[in-house]
């Protein structure tokens, strides 16, 4: 279960690898927006300022989401799955911030949400791309630990691809591709920071599954490896984050030449 609480507690650090995939959608004025995992719903909402003439729908998984997403006109919301989604009619734009990486065969999605698409239509989305961090790093061996009857089935390693991958996948289906990556040096402030972030996406499975007493154990465990990977300094935290980014553009009838 999503804690949109402890998964807000960053907003500003989390909302900058939105800003800077939808910055790269060059669509002038769609008419049918769809934001696949929307989470709370505040960055749909700028898609909607973005586009001020599209319908802009969001949907997502958790119902705790969903309950604080701010609908409004153009603005709709719903509860949904990612991997069962099926728009009713082509869609504009297609954005996906962060969620690809809780979607085991994600990669077989690709071809039925650019078919989705309406002609000349953009799909964008971003993907962490830090499973090889310390953070990650020591979280899969933790579980292998005493945890490993509790959470040794929840060890994620590489759950996304590269953006070579991607671009190859996607330009296979007809798209041209822009991909790349980014490592954000975010600088988190308090105790524990790193532990903070993590305990709002990559800690949601193992902390769901274990009871209070055990959980409070286990975050002890983990928060004594972050302390050691991620100093605190004066200045506060550093937390490299990796990030993966993708926007395909589907072309248009008699320019796919053009495109290509």
């Amino acid at each position: 279960m999503w804690d949109p609480a402890t998964y807000g507690r960053y907003a500003d650090e989390r909302s900058r690898p939105f800003f800077d995939l939808v910055g790269r959608i060059a669509a002038e004025n769609p008419s049918r927006v769809v934001d696949a995992g929307c989470g709370t719903g505040e960055l749909t909402a700028e898609l909607a300022r973005r586009w001020p003439q599209a319908e802009v729908h969001g949907f997502d998984s958790s119902p705790a989401m969903i309950e604080k997403a701010p609908a409004g006109d153009r603005l709709t919301f719903s509860v949904g799955d990612v991997g069962a989604w099926r728009p009713e009619r082509p869609v504009d734009v297609l954005v996906s911030n962060a969620v690809l990486q809780w979607v085991p065969d994600h990669r077989d999605l690709l071809p039925r949400w650019v078919e989705a698409l309406a002609p000349g239509g953009w799909l964008a989305f971003q993907v962490p791309g830090n499973f090889d961090a310390p953070s990650h790093v020591l979280l899969r061996d933790l579980c292998r630990t005493k945890w490993l009857d509790w959470l040794g089935d929840l060890v994620r390693h590489e759950p996304v691809g590269t953006p070579v991958e991607y671009l190859e996948r996607l330009a296979a289906l007809g798209c041209r591709v822009d991909a790349w990556e980014t490592v954000y040096t975010h600088v988190l402030q308090g105790d524990d920071p790193v532990l903070g972030w993590v305990s709002g996406t990559a800690l949601r499975p193992m902390l769901d599954r274990l009871p209070p007493p055990e959980r409070e154990e286990f975050l002890g465990d983990y928060a004594l490896l972050l302390r050691d990977a991620y100093p605190r300094r004066k200045h506060g935290t550093v937390f490299p984050f990796r990030r993966i980014f993708v926007v395909a553009h589907k072309p248009s009838p008699g320019r796919v030449g053009e495109d290509h």
